[in-house]
C-alpha cells in the first residue's frame, strides 16, 4: 500500500467553531487513504480527548482579545501576534512534514504555509469571499452605532470601508513582505480568503457567488456537535406547547442569555438553552431548562425555533433540521450570515446593540406564526443534504497531494 499523505489541520482557537469545523472535516477523512493531525490551542481540550488521531498544541490569541478586538473595529490580529503565529507555523510545518495543510481561521498561514511550500487549504465562510455582492455590508456593533444610532453608523460605515479594509489588511501585508510575498491589496475580503485553495463551509443556495476563479470552491456546511450525552431531562420535556432552543455559543455574552430567558418567560413556550458554562446571574424561569453543551443538532431537530448569535455553526445546525432561526448578531461575521439569512426569507436578524425584550417576544411569536418561512427552511434543509463537505474535501486534497508529489 503506498504511504498516506499526511494532512495537517490548523485551527486557531479563538472561538470554539474555529475548532469545531476542522475537528468534523479530520474525522470524516478516510484513515485509509489519509493520516491526520490537528493543531490547536488546548483550551478546548475537553472536546478533543474523544479523537482518534493525534491533536498537537498550537498558541492562539486569547479568545477576551480576539472578542475585544472585533467589538471595537480594530485587526483581529495585530503584526507582532501575527509574526508570532508564523514563527510556530513554520516550527510545525517543520517538524510535522505534512502533504498539505487545512487551516480554520489561521491567516498568518497565508505566510508560513508558502514559506515551508506546503499546499494551503482555507475553510471559511463564502460571506468572506471577495466574489460576493458588496452591497450586504452591514454595520457591527460598533462604537458609532451607539453614539449615532444604527442608520447614521450604516452609512458612516460603508463610506468608511475602504479606509477599514486596507488598515484590517496592513498587519498580514506587513508579515508578508518580512518573508518577500507579495502584496495581497487593501482589500480584507481578499486578504482574508487567501489561500492555494479556498473552500466555503457555506452552501451557495444560502451564500451565493459570481465568477467564481477555479481555486475557490463551496464544502457546503461543516455539521458538528459536542460528544455529550442529551441532558437528563430530554424524556421530560412537555410536547403540547413550542420548544425554543435558545443558544450563544462560546463567544456569547451571557447577559443576552439573560435577557432571553427573561424575555420568553410569560410565553406559553419551553426554552432549551444551553449556556458553554457560563454562570448566569439569576435562577431560570420555571419554562426554561438549561445545561452547559448538549448535541445541538438533536436539539435543533426538536425545536420548533433557535435564537442564536448568528454564527455560521449554529447557523446551519438549525437550517439542517429545517428551522427557522432568530440571530442577534453582534460581531461583523455574525451579521454577515444573518443578513444571508434574512435574504433567503429563513430566519430574522436582531442586532445585539438594539435588543429588548418585547422586540425579541415579538419575533418569537411572528417566526412561530409564519408558515411560509417555515416552508422556506424546510426546502433549504433538502438543498444542504446533498452536500458532502468531506467528501468534497477528500477529492481536492487528492488532487493536491498528486500534484505535490510530482
Amino acid at each position: 500500500m503506498a504511504e498516506r499523505p499526511t494532512i495537517l489541520f490548523m485551527a486557531d482557537a479563538v472561538t470554539l467553531a474555529h475548532v469545531a469545523r476542522p475537528c468534523a472535516l479530520a474525522k470524516r477523512l478516510d484513515p485509509a487513504r489519509f493520516s491526520v493531525a490537528l493543531a490547536c490551542d488546548p483550551r478546548y481540550q475537553n472536546f478533543l480527548s474523544a479523537l482518534d488521531f493525534p491533536t498537537l498544541p498550537l498558541a492562539s490569541l486569547a479568545s477576551e482579545r480576539f472578542l475585544q478586538a472585533a467589538a471595537s473595529g480594530k485587526p483581529l490580529y495585530d503584526t507582532q501576534t501575527l509574526r508570532n503565529y508564523v514563527r510556530d507555523d513554520l516550527a510545525l510545518l517543520a517538524a510535522v512534514q505534512p502533504a498539505a495543510v487545512v487551516g480554520d481561521h489561521r491567516l498568518s498561514l497565508s505566510v508560513s504555509a508558502r514559506v515551508a511550500g506546503v499546499p494551503y487549504l482555507s475553510v471559511i465562510n463564502a460571506y468572506w469571499s471577495p466574489y460576493t455582492h458588496r452591497r450586504l455590508l452591514p454595520v457591527p456593533d460598533l462604537p458609532i452605532t451607539r453614539w449615532f444610532g444604527t442608520d447614521l453608523a450604516q452609512a458612516m460605515f460603508r463610506l468608511a470601508w475602504p479606509f477599514a479594509s486596507a488598515w484590517h489588511s496592513l498587519p498580514l501585508n506587513r508579515v508578508r513582505r518580512d518573508y518577500g510575498l507579495p502584496d495581497l491589496g487593501r482589500d480584507w475580503f481578499r486578504a482574508y480568503t487567501d489561500a492555494d485553495r479556498t473552500l466555503y463551509a457555506d452552501a451557495s443556495e444560502l451564500v451565493p457567488t459570481t465568477a467564481l476563479p477555479t481555486n475557490h470552491s463551496y464544502l457546503g456546511p461543516v455539521p458538528w456537535s459536542p460528544a455529550v450525552p442529551l441532558p437528563s431531562w430530554w424524556d421530560d420535556l412537555p410536547d403540547d406547547r413550542p420548544l425554543i432552543y435558545a443558544t450563544m455559543g462560546s463567544s456569547g455574552d451571557p447577559a443576552v442569555l439573560e435577557l432571553i430567558l427573561a424575555a420568553l418567560a410569560e410565553l406559553p413556550i419551553t426554552v432549551l438553552a444551553t449556556t458553554a458554562a457560563r454562570v448566569l446571574r439569576a435562577a431560570p424561569p420555571a419554562n426554561a431548562r438549561l445545561v452547559d453543551y448538549a448535541p445541538g443538532e438533536q436539539l435543533a431537530a426538536r425545536a420548533n425555533l433557535m435564537i442564536c448569535n448568528g454564527g455560521s455553526l449554529t447557523v446551519y445546525q438549525c437550517l439542517s433540521a429545517g428551522k427557522p432561526l432568530i440571530g442577534i448578531a453582534s460581531h461583523m461575521d455574525q451579521h454577515l450570515s444573518m443578513c444571508y439569512v434574512e435574504q433567503a426569507g429563513v430566519g430574522k436578524l436582531l442586532r445585539s446593540d438594539e435588543l429588548t425584550a418585547p422586540t425579541l417576544r415579538q419575533a418569537v411569536m411572528r417566526l412561530l406564526a409564519d408558515q411560509p418561512m417555515q416552508q422556506r427552511a424546510r426546502t433549504l434543509s433538502h438543498a444542504l443534504a446533498d452536500y458532502d463537505p468531506a467528501a468534497h474535501l477528500s477529492r481536492i486534497l487528492e488532487e493536491v497531494c498528486g500534484h505535490a508529489e510530482h
